[in-house]
C-alpha cells in the first residue's frame, strides 16, 4: 500500500495572528528588560523615563467608581466582545488542519516497470461517462482513494432519480473497461438548471 503524504492547510489569517503574537512577544521581552534594569539596581526613574510604565501604572489605579459611567461601561463591553471574536477566530485559524495528499494511484508494478495514474485522470473518467447522459448539465468528479463521488447538476427535475442510477451505472462501467481500480461509486444531485427549476414547483 502507498503511503500518503500528510500536509497543512494554511489560511492567510495565520499571518495577522503570527504577527500579533510577535508584538506581544516584543513588548513582554521589552518590559522583561525594565525588570531586568530594576533588578540590576538602575533608577527607578531611569527605568520609568525609558518605559513609562509608573505614569501607565498611576492613571489606572487613579481610576474611581464614578469615573466609570455608562457610556465606558457599553464602549467596554463591545470592544471586550469583539476582542474576543476577532482574538479566538485568529487562534481558530492557527490550528493545524492535517489532510492526506493525494498521490498517484498504482495498477501495474512488474520487472518491466510501474503504472500510475493520476487521481485527476480517474475523476476525468467520471465525469466524461457521466456527461454521455443527455439529462446531465454538469459533472463534478472526486477521488478519494476508497470511493468515487460524481456531483451532477440534470436538466429535468422529474427525471433525477433516473438520471443518478444511470450516471452510476455509466460511471462503473467506465471504470471497468479503463481498467481502473474499482470503487464503490455515490453519485450526488448537486442542482438544477435554471430554466428547468420551475418544473420543482
Amino acid at each position: 500500500m502507498l503511503r500518503q503524504r500528510i500536509r497543512a492547510r494554511q489560511s492567510p489569517l495565520r499571518f495577522i495572528g503570527r504577527l500579533i503574537l510577535v508584538l506581544v512577544c516584543l513588548i513582554l521581552i521589552w518590559y522583561g528588560a525594565m525588570l531586568v534594569l530594576l533588578a540590576l539596581k538602575v533608577a527607578p526613574d531611569t527605568v520609568n523615563d525609558v518605559s513609562g510604565y509608573r505614569g501607565v501604572y498611576d492613571h489606572l489605579a487613579s481610576i474611581e467608581t464614578e469615573d466609570v459611567t455608562d457610556e465606558t461601561r457599553i464602549v467596554t463591553a463591545v470592544a471586550g466582545l469583539f476582542s474576543f471574536l476577532f482574538f479566538g477566530y485568529l487562534a481558530l485559524k492557527e490550528l493545524p488542519r492535517p489532510y492526506l495528499a493525494r498521490g498517484g494511484v498504482r495498477l501495474a508494478d512488474d520487472d518491466r516497470g510501474t503504472l500510475d495514474v493520476q487521481p485527476r485522470a480517474i475523476e476525468r473518467v467520471a465525469e466524461a461517462a457521466a456527461s454521455e447522459n443527455p439529462a446531465v448539465s454538469s459533472a463534478n468528479g472526486r477521488y478519494g482513494g476508497d470511493d468515487l463521488t460524481v456531483n451532477l447538476s440534470v436538466r429535468r427535475a422529474r427525471d433525477a432519480a433516473e438520471t443518478l442510477r444511470d450516471v452510476q451505472q455509466r460511471v462503473t462501467v467506465a471504470l471497468q473497461q479503463h481498467e481502473l481500480p474499482a470503487v464503490p461509486v455515490s453519485v450526488i444531485l448537486t442542482g438544477f438548471d435554471r430554466q428547468q427549476r420551475r418544473e420543482l414547483s
